[in-house]
């Protein structure tokens, strides 16, 4: 196929572009700005555009496909020319649906912990070598792309996110799989641009149900009351797993999982990804892994990028930095590393950057979030609200919202950083939570917090 990509420089876009590459595909591609790490892989593979921008005249008739980047909008030149010319059109989770509708999909969605889970599912696989498709949303040791596709391969296992699909295609993307077996890890409001309500937001998931083929199988965390809720009423002719928090001990530092053959030393903590460790067993089983061969892979896994990621460490204190940035998923991991490390000081930073974290309407679904920190950081960029067009916020509304008095505020990379300096020690465990940069910080500043 000759398939061009309209945007192909996002996150997801640009490892799809790849894996079709890799698959023998002609591929080729526009956008109007390219970052690293997209660029480089691009032109490694020969498949970054000359020119940024968008040319229409890309746009021929010899194309079988266009997949459409939901960076791109409606009135983009080389979309238009697309529709004037009657070339198919594809979304991104549209193109993954065609290109695996004769494999056995499987589909992890929740607000939080798919792409734990996803990664959990596929680190087994590689480690007792069976071949399958993915679509993953964070970079994993031992892969060299977050999206595969063969001819060959039975499964796929693809990361369902609830976002919408393109700005032809408004569709949460996780609508569009179709899924033979599915996960829900857990439903927690997110996304308020998108879904003003929390009901708007949760009938999402009712059909994300819905579109599970009959007879196929749903693995359901039942913890989550949200969850269950949704699952014990639907009349979908499906199968029904659900799984729960396992029992563990931390010793030490270390987080023993208990199994029928003992317990168990594991590189994760925490809850929620203990939680998202059931959930991944039930879905390896589901894929002919069985139990004892899933704890042996699992015991090795180390985790995704940015997800509890350890990125410096001395024999005194320790930083990780992480993606939560919604209420649900900065809850679970302050309180994970603070259970993990109940004898150190916890210096928690979490940066507002996402549309719903920076709306007055939405703040208020972070009280308590941080209230397991021993020190308390939130950060906000003045530059990013005028982007996003919103209305500023005021360091009393933060500090209302968190309920925490000691906690501080920050509005300019440059105040935090001088705080943050102010603060280095010994027995400190730094936790940045933010789906941006803080302004610009570098993280190998950051990491010098521990030298």
């Amino acid at each position: 196929m000759k398939i061009h990509f309209i945007a192909i420089g996002g996150s997801a876009m640009h490892n799809l572009a790849l894996a079709l590459h890799d698959k023998g595909e002609i591929v080729t591609g526009s956008d109007d700005a390219i970052f690293e790490p997209s660029r480089s892989r691009l032109a490694a593979k020969g498949l970054l555009p000359q020119k940024m921008g968008w040319f229409p005249e890309k746009i021929t008739t010899d194309l079988d496909a266009i997949v459409l980047g939901m960076h791109a909008k409606a009135d983009n030149p080389e979309l238009l020319k697309a529709k004037e010319l009657g070339i198919k059109i594809y979304s991104y989770p549209e193109f993954i649906f065609q290109q695996s509708q004769n494999k056995t999909r499987v589909v992890i969605g929740g607000s939080h912990g798919k792409t734990t889970i996803t990664s959990m599912i596929l680190h087994v696989m590689n480690y007792h070598g069976v071949a399958v498709d993915y679509l993953v949303g964070a970079q994993l040791p031992g892969f060299d792309n977050m999206v595969k596709l063969t001819h060959e391969n039975e499964f796929i296992v693809i990361e369902g996110d609830e976002y919408l699909s393109s700005a032809l295609d408004l569709r949460p993307k996780f609508h569009l799989y179709q899924p033979n077996i599915a996960l829900i890890s857990g439903i927690a409001w997110d996304h308020i641009n998108v879904f003003p309500t929390f009901e708007n937001y949760k009938e999402q998931f009712a059909i994300f149900i819905d579109k599970i083929i009959n007879g196929g199988i749903l693995v359901y965390n039942s913890d989550d009351a949200e969850v269950k809720d949704l699952v014990e009423n639907t009349d979908k002719p499906i199968r029904k797993m659900p799984y729960q928090l396992p029992e563990y001990s931390i010793e030490n530092g270390q987080t023993l999982l208990h199994t029928p053959d003992g317990e168990m030393p594991i590189e994760v903590f925490g809850e929620h990804n203990l939680s998202n460790l059931a959930g991944a067993k039930w879905i390896c089983q589901n894929m002919g892994i069985d139990e004892a061969d899933f704890y042996e892979a699992i015991a090795t896994f180390t985790g995704a990028a940015k997800r509890l990621e350890k990125i410096g460490e001395n024999t005194h204190s320790v930083i990780f930095k992480d993606f939560a940035h919604s209420p649900s998923k900065v809850t679970a991991t302050v309180q994970a590393v603070k259970a993990q490390y109940p004898n150190k000081k916890v210096i928690a930073c979490l940066e507002l950057h996402t549309y719903s974290s920076l709306n007055p309407e939405f703040i208020s679904q972070y009280k308590g979030a941080l209230d397991k920190a021993d020190l308390p950081i939130v950060f906000f960029h003045d530059e990013t609200v005028k982007i996003k067009k919103l209305e500023p916020m005021s360091a009393e509304e933060i500090y209302q919202a968190f309920g925490r008095n000691d906690l501080k505020v920050f509005t300019s990379p440059t105040p935090l950083y001088d705080f943050l300096n102010s603060q280095k020690g010994e027995n400190i465990v730094w936790l940045f939570m933010s789906s941006g940069n803080y302004g610009g910080i570098d993280w190998k500043d950051l990491e010098k917090m521990i030298e």
